[in-house]
């Protein structure tokens, strides 16, 4: 089997050759895939959750075209598929496809966690929370994000990001890495919310290197003013953050850990093949290692959708052998379009068939117990 170990790439070639021209792209240095045993028949203690935003089929459709016909998401074998409408919109945004996803109710977009009407709906993770699980969640966007904060906060508006963040911070979250230091340490309101959390307990790390020190939770780590670089710049953040994730979360009780893979959205918006393949790729080789380490347990479910698609991307042509795509994109913003849903690990089978995004949602709560 071979090891989910992420390796740096050689970021030379890629500059060049993969960014000039938008609806074209080689994978010159394709990664090696795991393949992993499906436990049977076991309980689920922790769940796992990975969001790809922006990520609908056509992306990953290319994908597995650009790396050689071969994917991690190669390893599941129960798939569903999801609706993403919102509540006012046919093509949602999100923030309102995320309150779906983390709290089973349809939401206006711009939304956070709120029913249309403004009431606060409980999400995952604070479903997790109540039961005495641990929760987190690692990202490449701003931690107060639209995506994550949904399952740590609500607001009316994805644009409060203060509060958001505020609202984070009093969350109960264990393990929180991404981007965004600004809104809490450089707020209107005078506060640095990273001494505050320090003075309850936290651990707060500001690099990898700090992040990698931490020996035990709760903590956070801003590893960027604002968002996260592309993935060819921030190197294995994602991968190494989600490690480090795992290791702290790990309990008797278990955990829910949300992991974001934030960027596919803007590799989709800016209408570039080279800067989305690049974002995919990073998010499956952070799902590798989650699922080695999932097939250690025994006991984790691991679901990956997208939460909307992004970019209206068509795979036009390419060549598996040679790790070549060429693609066309047919809008800057997001499409109606259903997503797929993939399940591994106890109670998996579960997740097969059409639903809506919130059903997915409860399919997930009912099994965090």
């Amino acid at each position: 089997m071979a090891s989910a170990q992420v390796e740096d790439r050689d970021r030379s070639k890629y500059a060049v050759n993969n960014f000039a021209d938008d609806d074209k792209y080689t994978m010159y240095q394709p990664y090696e895939t795991v393949r992993v045993e499906e436990p049977e028949g076991k309980k689920v203690r922790n769940i796992i959750f990975m969001i790809g935003d922006g990520m609908g089929l056509e992306q990953i459709s290319a994908a597995w075209v650009a790396n050689g016909g071969k994917l991690n998401l190669d390893n599941f074998s129960k798939v569903g598929l999801q609706r993403t409408y919102s509540a006012n919109k046919l093509v949602t945004d999100s923030a309102a496809a995320g309150t779906a996803l983390a709290t089973g109710h349809k939401t206006n977009n711009g939304m956070i966690s709120m029913t249309p009407d403004s009431v606060i709906v409980k999400s995952l993770a604070e479903e997790a929370m109540e039961k005495g699980k641990r929760a987190g969640a690692a990202v490449t966007c701003r931690v107060n994000d639209a995506t994550p904060s949904v399952f740590f906060s609500h607001s009316i508006s994805r644009n409060s990001q203060e509060d958001i963040a505020a609202q984070m911070a009093e969350s109960g979250v264990y393990f929180l890495s991404g981007g965004g230091e600004r809104y809490w340490t450089k707020r209107k309101d005078g506060r640095d919310i990273t001494i505050e959390i320090q003075k309850k307990g936290y651990s707060f790390a500001s690099t990898m290197e700090e992040l990698m020190a931490v020996e035990r939770g709760p903590v956070v780590a801003l590893l960027a003013d604002k968002d996260l670089k592309p993935a060819l710049d921030r190197g294995n953040l994602l991968p190494e953050s989600v490690t480090k994730a795992l290791q702290l979360l790990d309990n008797e009780k278990g955990f829910f850990l949300m992991i974001e893979g934030s960027m596919i959205d803007d590799g989709g918006h800016d209408n570039k093949a080279g800067y989305t393949m690049e974002e995919i790729f990073d998010f499956d080789r952070t799902l590798g290692i989650v699922l080695e380490w999932a097939e250690k347990d025994g006991e984790t479910l691991v679901i990956v959708t997208g939460d909307h698609a992004t970019g209206g991307m068509t795979l036009l042509g390419g060549n598996i052998g040679k790790q070549k795509i060429e693609v066309n994109f047919s809008t800057t913003g997001h499409n109606g379009i259903v997503l797929p849903v993939f399940a591994w690990g106890p109670h998996s089978g579960e997740f097969v068939g059409v639903y809506e995004n919130t059903e997915l949602s409860d399919r997930i709560r009912k099994l965090i117990k």
